[in-house]
């Protein structure tokens, strides 16, 4: 499938692997991120047309510096994947700084939500007018890990937006689904499956752990549904992970 996709904080882990996918599946893509060393390594991994950008998405200058160099050097967007995000340390609730607050928010929520803004901007005056935009939301967006308020709280917010989102989107033929996903093996999860991850009893367990290529695998298949399809909410999980009473 030919298009143009843009995939944020796409250096490293789900974002790294989605990219990559989404290139092998025949789009162009532009990978997003802070880290432009991190970008520039996927984007040779990419191979083919695929552009780094350097973009903090909390800025809303620096979100917009970016849609503009997607719509200078493509003239459009097929599909954008909010997938940047960050979490807070695991330290009580009470503990837990304003600041490390709003880092997660600011990430997660805020810079989601400015950049289906500007989505939305050039998906409305493209032609053949519309796109699709897929939300990372996570198993957090329905149960919370000890210890996890604001990524919790965050993944609850992305849930409405990928709601509003795909609502308001309807009259302008943008479609927008969320992708929730459970345990995929990243640097970021590797004490999951090594030294082990606090329990909602106290205790500390090792987990279950997925190839983060199934994961991509899934982004690429909501990517490439036809405009009348759209997956409104996906789970993806390692097997037998504690969710849903397993575990």
């Amino acid at each position: 499938m030919s298009g143009i996709a843009l995939v944020t904080g796409a250096g490293s882990g789900i974002g790294r692997a989605s990219a990559v996918a989404l290139a092998g599946a025949g789009f162009t893509v532009v990978l997003a991120g802070r880290r432009v060393e991190l970008l520039e390594s996927a984007a040779e991994e990419a191979g083919g047309a695929a552009v780094a950008v350097a973009c903090d998405v909390r800025d809303p200058a620096s979100v917009a510096a970016l849609f503009a160099e997607v719509d200078a050097r493509f003239g459009r967007l097929d599909v954008l994947f909010n997938n940047a995000g960050v979490g807070a340390p695991p330290v009580p609730l009470e503990d837990l700084t304003v600041e490390q607050w709003r880092t997660v928010l600011d990430t997660n929520v805020t810079g989601a939500f400015l950049c289906t803004q500007e989505a939305f901007r050039l998906m409305k005056r493209q032609s053949p007018r519309g796109g699709r935009i897929i939300n990372n939301g996570s198993i957090s967006a329905y149960v919370p890990r000890p210890l996890s308020a604001p990524y919790t709280a965050a993944k609850h917010a992305i849930t409405g937006l990928t709601r509003s989102t795909s609502l308001d989107g309807r009259a302008y033929d943008i479609a927008c689904g969320q992708i929730d996903i459970g345990n995929a093996a990243t640097d970021l999860t590797a004490p999951m499956s090594t030294t082990g991850v606090l329990q909602a009893d106290g205790s500390v367990a090792l987990e279950p752990t997925m190839d983060v290529a199934d994961v991509a695998r899934a982004v690429v298949y909501m990517a490439t549904l036809p405009p009348g399809a759209n997956v409104q909410f996906l789970t993806v999980m390692a097997t037998t992970m504690p969710f849903i009473g397993r575990g």
